[in-house]
């Protein structure tokens, strides 16, 4: 009898689930095609991959989000605009924060690589270091909030409240960085005079009558409204690697007011704050030495003002010509200090910003 067509199906069927063909059916014209489907399936199990299953689904969700994330935007864009503004701003700077943070790994790489000791880098890359460690200490809070599902709405009203407090620099205006650097100037300035006076009762306290005068002379001519030269510093650097005004030696009060110059937490203990004072002070030390193989010329405007700042200078009504002033004196300072001199660097972040740019009198 004649093989039905629903048999030779079931056994077709048999035949690519199996590998075997059935007892009771025999070969037939159909048997080549079954073979082929066969050698077929076979092939395409044989080229299949997993990772590329899962390579081609990764695509599909990230297309598939990108388009959400873009339908989104057009229509935050239409409904509200004004939030779209911060959403916006918001999105861009954590993309320029996430591009410092790959330039960051580069360098370090490269350290790796060439075995390039940190205070031989070039003084761009030491700064954007410096940069994004400040930078990370401060947006770690802000990330952790919006890990959640919809908190990220939650960071957007902060950022509205408080950018000043919880942002970081990528994400303010250029309005809000000269707005917000000129309090923050305000806050550490309150504490030039603490630290002054401070100076002054430490003079009661040294042996040596020549250095006691010369400490007693330069804070009169700071309290006069004198802006000191380098020299009037220099005369008194011995104070400051030992007793009794060295990192390790001053009283607790003046190392926490110190802390403000650098924008450090005054609350912790006195040893503590005397290590990050000191750890601060060599950093920015280093970073003169790295101005100085770059040169002073090849700093623009911006990097100008920024290092003056940094500094405990505020650059907000000086000239670039008056920047530049300010920092040549500065770097004939800073660059024939010793590592144990330290302190004298901070004071100094008083003593020679606080009337400049008054000319010095003769």
């Amino acid at each position: 009898m004649a093989l039905s067509c629903r048999g030779v199906c079931r056994g077709a069927s048999l035949i690519l689930l199996c590998g075997k063909r059935p007892v009771g059916v025999k070969a037939s014209l159909c048997t080549p095609r079954l073979a082929s489907t066969k050698s077929s399936s076979l092939w395409f199990v044989r080229h299949y991959s997993p990772s590329q299953a899962r390579h081609g689904i990764g695509r599909s969700v990230v297309s598939g989000l990108k388009w959400a994330n873009e339908k989104y935007e057009r229509f935050l864009q239409r409904r509200f605009p004004r939030f779209y503004m911060l959403y916006h701003t918001f999105m861009r700077d954590f993309r320029l924060l996430f591009q410092d943070g790959k330039e960051v790994r580069r360098i370090a790489a490269r350290m790796v690589s060439e075995q390039i000791e940190h205070q031989k880098l070039p003084y761009r890359d030491m700064e954007k270091i410096r940069q994004l460690r400040r930078d990370l200490i401060k947006a770690i809070p802000l990330v952790i909030i919006s890990i959640p599902p919809f908190a990220n709405y939650l960071v957007f009203i902060l950022m509205y409240l408080y950018p000043r407090q919880l942002l970081i620099r990528h994400f303010w205006t250029p309005q809000q960085l000269v707005e917000f650097q000129g309090v923050y100037h305000t806050q550490r300035a309150q504490h030039h005079w603490a630290i002054v006076k401070g100076l002054e009762r430490t003079s009661t306290s040294v042996q040596d009558s020549r250095l006691k005068s010369r400490l007693v002379e330069l804070c009169s001519k700071v309290r006069s409204g004198v802006h000191p030269v380098v020299s009037d510093v220099h005369a008194v650097r011995t104070l400051f690697s030992g007793p009794p005004l060295g990192i390790k030696k001053m009283n607790a009060d003046q190392k926490r007011h110190l802390c403000a110059l650098l924008f450090l937490t005054p609350h912790l203990p006195g040893f503590w704050i005397g290590r990050r004072l000191n750890n601060h002070a060599s950093e920015l030390m280093l970073l003169d030495r790295a101005i100085v193989r770059l040169g002073l010329h090849q700093l623009n405007d911006t990097e100008l003002r920024e290092a003056c700042y940094v500094r405990g200078l505020n650059p907000d009504r000086l000239s670039p010509g008056q920047c530049r002033e300010w920092l040549t004196q500065w770097l004939q300072f800073s660059t024939h200090l010793k590592e144990s001199e330290t302190s004298l660097y901070l004071h100094c972040m008083v003593l020679l910003t606080i009337n400049y740019p008054k000319h010095p009198r003769h």
